[in-house]
């Protein structure tokens, strides 16, 4: 049976591709600092994991290595950036930088960015021994634009220029790495919002649709051609006919509409 880690996969989207890759038939691997409590189904192993310690990471690896020959899939999501966005009573998503809550920093640099970066590379060395594998790390167009914050748009920006750079060292291995954006996804955080009125949900995706995609794309017999570029996942979606949870097909988001 195909293996994938799912990092951040306590809730979100995390949770989502997790729950929808033990569907299609995967052993998954799900890790969150309160994993424990997650709603995924009885098949997926969880492990309790803070990304943002190093033996925590290592651990995990190793219990992976002592249950399963290989991974064939890692997707990283852990992510702490969309917690606490009303605090207080204020929304403090699109402060300015110079009022941002420190917290905001912490959550999408290092539990974010930092922890993608050392999955990735404890999972590269195996898939390239093996000479194939997949490795997703979630990103957004604030990236590309500014949306909400600084912040925000240095995390997206350093996790695309990652996943380019970790394309071209493995350029010729058979391993692709590729960042992935998903639409406007029905997450915890962003429920709340939205029952706010803070959000419009109407082209919005559910966290399983991103598992959707990354199973498409895994079954691409020329994903090593997307190696290193950013994805999207709606288009990805377009291309392959995977629908939603719903039975929609969510429009892509493009730059201008992001």
């Amino acid at each position: 049976m195909p293996t994938a880690l799912v990092t951040g996969a306590s809730r979100g989207v995390g949770r989502g591709v997790a729950a929808e890759l033990a569907a299609q038939g995967y052993v998954v691997f799900a890790t969150g600092r309160n994993i424990g409590s997650a709603d995924l189904p009885p098949s997926v192993v969880r492990v309790k994991c803070d990304h943002s310690v190093v033996n925590d990471t290592e651990q995990l690896f190793r219990r992976i290595e002592s249950s399963v020959e290989s991974l064939d899939i890692v997707v990283n999501s852990a992510w702490g950036g969309y917690e606490r966005m009303v605090e207080d009573g204020e929304f403090t998503w699109n402060l300015p930088f110079w009022r941002q809550p420190l917290h905001r920093w912490t959550a999408m640099m290092d539990v974010g960015v930092r922890a993608a970066f050392l999955v990735a590379a404890r999972a590269a060395g195996p898939m390239v021994k093996r000479g194939r594998g997949l490795i997703v790390n979630i990103s957004f167009w604030a990236a590309q634009k500014y949306i909400g914050n600084c912040i925000y748009g240095m995390a997206k920006a350093a996790t695309d220029k990652m996943s380019a750079d970790m394309g071209h060292e493995l350029h010729s291995s058979g391993v692709t790495v590729v960042s992935l954006y998903p639409g406007l996804v029905r997450t915890e955080a962003v429920m709340e919002a939205a029952g706010g009125g803070w959000l419009d949900i109407s082209n919005s995706e559910s966290p399983e649709f991103t598992g959707r995609v990354i199973a498409a794309l895994a079954c691409d017999p020329h994903l090593i051609e997307k190696s290193g570029r950013v994805l999207v996942a709606a288009e990805v979606a377009q291309e392959f006919g995977v629908i939603d949870t719903d039975g929609r097909q969510p429009v892509p988001l493009t730059l201008k509409s992001a």
